[in-house]
């Protein structure tokens, strides 16, 4: 079963937040696909991208805005493309727009292999300005997956000495090496924040707590916080912290009030997944992973679709299971994890 790392949801929440605003918006068509990448709707994006090109719009904000709509779509080499279209609009002086550029430009690298090509664009973007604390963090992470454990402990330094008051950094770099097998140098961060001793959200202080193992504290500090400011994150963790305590049944049934509310993101259905998984609710399962796949959410796309197939799998229905598989390795070719399942399920 696939949780997906937070720290690269959260590459993909500044990704697709940055530059929505403002003068980078554009006007007319240019403004009408943004607006559409917004909604998630990028097929209609793309239309409106291409009319503002046609009327002789800005060519830079149209070429990136098509590259965003190619994210969204997981067409990352094409999105390469119309990244670096946008960049070839540059009057050479550089700009806030080059910036968000080349950072959409190293996400839709990563995303697409090429790890090398998204290291040396964070690199660029340091070049010019070693001061951008989330990019020596999203390099960081970039090394996480080159195993340079040294380069990346570095920029995560560089990035808390820049941005130290910023408690999500500290949350999002203990994921990245948790997830990176570094529990002990993860848990400094943590209890480093911890240490600075400055106003922390009710939401931050239940995640802290929950990373650090004490998951009485965690659940008191996120329910409080559930008073007045529910959201994915906090009733995801919430849940968690009530499972680590041993109390599946009101974590599911956590997630399904939650979703009963008509705001719950994919992360409530791939975790309500998960646990109906471990209850044994097989087709209980199958409709949370379908559900949350239906909402094309790109930070949850693999992890809901190697579920699925999986889930398949525990039905005993090998050959859907096995065409499931196959289409998540055209998709995730390097998940060797998923590779294994689909030689099983090949021999089904």
């Amino acid at each position: 079963m696939k949780h997906p790392g937070f720290g690269f949801i959260f590459i993909s929440a500044v990704i697709f937040l940055t530059g929505c605003r403002g003068g980078l918006a554009g006007d007319g068509n240019t403004a009408s696909g943004m607006q559409a990448i917004e909604a998630q709707d990028y097929t209609t994006a793309l239309t409106c991208f291409e009319n503002a090109l046609s009327s002789g719009e800005d060519a830079r904000l149209d070429h990136r805005g098509m590259g965003i709509a190619y994210m969204g779509l997981g067409e990352y080499e094409q999105a390469v493309k119309e990244f670096k279209t946008a960049l070839s609009y540059s009057n050479g002086i550089v700009s806030k727009v080059d910036y968000d550029i080349n950072y959409y430009l190293a996400m839709a690298r990563y995303k697409s292999g090429d790890i090398d090509g998204a290291l040396s664009t964070y690199d660029a973007i340091l070049a010019l300005n070693d001061k951008a604390a989330d990019a020596h963090y999203l390099r960081g992470r970039i090394e996480l997956l080159k195993n340079d454990k040294q380069a990346a402990i570095s920029d995560f330094d560089r990035a808390v000495e820049l941005k130290g008051g910023d408690y999500d950094l500290y949350i999002n770099i203990y994921e990245g090496l948790k997830a990176s097998g570094f529990d002990s140098e993860a848990e400094g961060y943590i209890k480093a924040a911890l240490e600075k001793n400055g106003k922390m959200t009710k939401v931050q202080s239940g995640l802290f707590s929950y990373y650090l193992g004490d998951y009485d504290e965690a659940r008191n500090s996120l329910e409080n916080a559930r008073n007045s400011n529910e959201s994915d994150m906090l009733i995801l963790y919430l849940g968690r912290s009530y499972e680590a305590l041993g109390d599946v049944n009101y974590a599911s049934n956590l997630y399904s009030e939650y979703i009963g509310k008509g705001s719950a993101g994919a992360s409530i259905y791939n975790e309500l997944g998960l646990i109906n998984l471990k209850r044994e609710m097989y087709d209980e399962a199958l409709e949370a992973f379908e559900a949350g796949m239906a909402l094309n959410d790109p930070a949850y796309t693999q992890s809901l679709m190697f579920n699925e197939a999986v889930t398949y799998e525990y039905l005993l229905d090998f050959k859907k299971a096995g065409v499931l598989m196959k289409e998540y390795l055209e998709r995730f070719p390097d998940d060797e994890e998923a590779q294994r399942e689909y030689v099983f399920l090949s021999t089904r």
